[in-house]
């Protein structure tokens, strides 16, 4: 991305909560990636007139548009399936928040038509450009892992706008598969208390030698937004993360990949490793919900 852009893509976001607000911010901002990419308009169900000199159009329009080129889909988890087919149909690029969808079927359906459309379908995963997860890779390269847990607390999510605490938690999987690759499911719990918007998975997991792996979402009133680590190796023990510095700019990070994938300038066997593991970790979600909702 260092040469001058040729032409820069039409860019609409769709959804301005935090990410697409965030997503805003980067195009508007002078980046080597924004250089490559021209903010549109931005897509609401809310009527917001404008943000920041940047004015709302309507979904008919960003997908009629012959400017826009690129939708970044930042809405609730659950909406992301019907957006990213309407604006693939339309002949778009797309960038989505994970997950990208709320099923594995539907995942592999997109990616086809992606293909068939010759279009960039990117998820995006922050949590891979996160400084601790640099700090943990590094730690675990070479290390045979006896077994290791890893818990996240956070306040409460709708599962109707956002999904199944798998497919919601799926950065936490996500991080668990790429230290220690493909895993598969052993059991899982769901604890639910409704009335006080209080919820708890346990998944059991393993990974292809056989270690032992849990994986715990924990979200409810008062739960503050923490992530507790535990791995045991032949060689010692890693007991959380310690501070090593704050994330900066992980949006534009992956912002930056993207770019990169509407140049080709990613080789066809990086694509595919990432679409392997995005999709392992979504059937994985879907296997761990249907475990749990087998056992209510």
């Amino acid at each position: 991305m260092n040469t001058e852009p040729e032409r820069k893509f039409g860019v609409v976001v769709v959804g301005v909560g935090r990410a697409g607000s965030v997503r805003m911010r980067d195009l508007r901002n002078p980046h080597p990636s924004s250089a490559f990419l021209n903010l549109i308009g931005f897509v609401s169900r809310r009527e917001l007139g404008s943000i920041d000199g940047v004015q709302q159009i309507s979904l008919e329009d960003a997908l009629s548009s012959q400017q826009v080129e690129v939708a970044y889909i930042c809405s609730e988890s659950s909406s992301h399936e019907d957006y990213i087919r309407q604006f693939l149909n339309a002949g778009k690029h797309v960038l989505v928040e994970y997950p990208m969808t709320l099923s594995l079927a539907a995942a592999q359906e997109l990616w086809e038509l992606a293909e068939q459309k010759g279009k960039v379908l990117h998820e995006e995963h922050v949590e891979l450009l996160m400084e601790e997860f640099a700090f943990l890779k590094k730690e675990v390269v070479g290390k045979d892992l006896l077994k290791g847990s890893l818990l996240f607390t956070a306040g409460p999510l709708e599962e109707e706008r956002f999904g199944f605490p798998a497919f919601s938690g799926i950065s936490r999987l996500t991080w668990l598969v790429s230290l220690f690759g493909e895993l598969s499911l052993v059991s899982a719990t769901l604890e639910e208390r409704k009335e006080d918007q209080y919820m708890k998975m346990t998944v059991c997991l393993e990974t292809e030698k056989k270690s032992p792996l849990s994986w715990i979402e924990e979200k409810g009133p008062g739960l503050k937004r923490n992530r507790y680590l535990s791995f045991h190796f032949k060689s010692g023990s890693l007991e959380n993360v310690p501070n090593v510095g704050v994330n900066k700019n992980i949006f534009l990070k992956d912002q930056n990949i993207f770019v990169q994938k509407l140049l080709g300038q990613f080789s066809e066997k990086e694509l595919a490793a990432e679409k392997k593991r995005i999709l392992h970790c979504l059937g994985l979600a879907e296997e761990i919900q249907k475990y749990c909702c087998s056992r209510k």
